[in-house]
């Protein structure tokens, strides 16, 4: 286990170096972008706590990765496999619990601390012995794949907006909303096999704008009970529901974009880390979506040119 830790230290290392950080400062600069970016959000939103959890979880979610973790399983017996995956995500969540902590936010910790704990679990045990059904076609496969692994989310958001109603809280449904966003964009994280995408005959700029489409097409069917019932009890405040509906289509796009970036390889450090930024300071996303456009158009000219 202590080996396999060694492995991922170096990997990472390189990473670093191929950005072009030398490894002493980017063990310096990483640590203090991290902490800058955090004390900005707590200092925007008051629900900082909650968007900082559900970052966490965005970066936890990662780990767990079927292909991945068949390959863990085949590895290790059961007994380690759990150490070692509970071992990554704490890793992982540490960061983000120790600045929690410095902002007294207890509580928050407290889930940030014990959630990695259950993820492991939840990631080990959980088979489906039934197919889901969606309101989505079987092409492209992003979102009735992911809609499958996380339809439980959705009763979850929808109940969040009625609370909101209910309790005249017009910011916890805006969060229901923000929620709907980060799970379809988390859809966008799988990797298809290269003849997939060879297979649409389309121009790099057709097969993305194709993607693109479908995708806001279905997260606004996913979000129209949200937004729907927050519209009719909270009609004076519309202007903001529509904001942050244009802001998840934002980032739809972007991750969009940022999966062909480096395609068929999954995403580099850098490229998360630049995602990453994006949820702690948004208005940068207007920088990301263009470069993000850019190097996908230029990696999937090689594939469907």
């Amino acid at each position: 286990m202590i080996n396999y830790f060694q492995l991922q230290f170096k990997m990472l290392n390189r990473q670093l170096i191929d950005f072009g950080l030398a490894l002493l400062i980017a063990y310096i600069v990483i640590p203090c972008v991290f902490v800058l970016l955090s004390s900005y959000l707590f200092s925007k939103t008051a629900f900082a706590g909650y968007v900082y959890i559900l970052i966490a979880w965005s970066f936890i979610s990662k780990l767990n990765e079927k292909a991945r973790n068949d390959f863990l399983k085949s590895i290790f017996d059961k007994q380690k496999y759990f150490k070692l995956r509970i071992i990554e995500n704490l890793i992982f969540a540490t960061p983000f619990i120790l600045f929690a902590i410095y902002k007294q936010e207890i509580l928050i910790a407290l889930i940030l601390i014990t959630s990695p704990l259950f993820l492991v679990v939840f990631n080990f045990n959980t088979r489906l012995n039934f197919t889901v059904p969606t309101p989505f076609g079987k092409k492209p496969f992003e979102f009735t794949v992911g809609f499958r692994n996380t339809f439980f989310v959705f009763p979850f958001a929808y109940l969040l907006a009625f609370i909101a109603v209910k309790v005249s809280n017009f910011n916890l449904g805006i969060f229901a909303i923000l929620v709907i966003g980060l799970i379809c964009c988390s859809y966008y994280s799988k990797i298809e096999n290269e003849y997939y995408v060879w297979n649409f005959s389309l121009s790099p700029k057709e097969f993305l704008l194709k993607k693109i489409k479908i995708a806001l097409f279905n997260f606004t069917l996913l979000v129209i009970p949200a937004i729907t019932l927050l519209s009719i009890f909270f009609f004076d405040q519309v202007d903001f529901i529509i904001g942050s509906i244009l802001l998840c289509y934002a980032y739809l796009v972007m991750v969009i974009y940022a999966k062909y970036v480096s395609f068929p390889n999954d995403k580099n450090l850098t490229h998360g880390i630049i995602v990453a930024s994006t949820f702690i300071f948004p208005p940068i996303i207007l920088i990301v979506i263009p470069f993000f456009y850019f190097q996908s158009i230029k990696r999937l000219n090689t594939i469907l040119e």
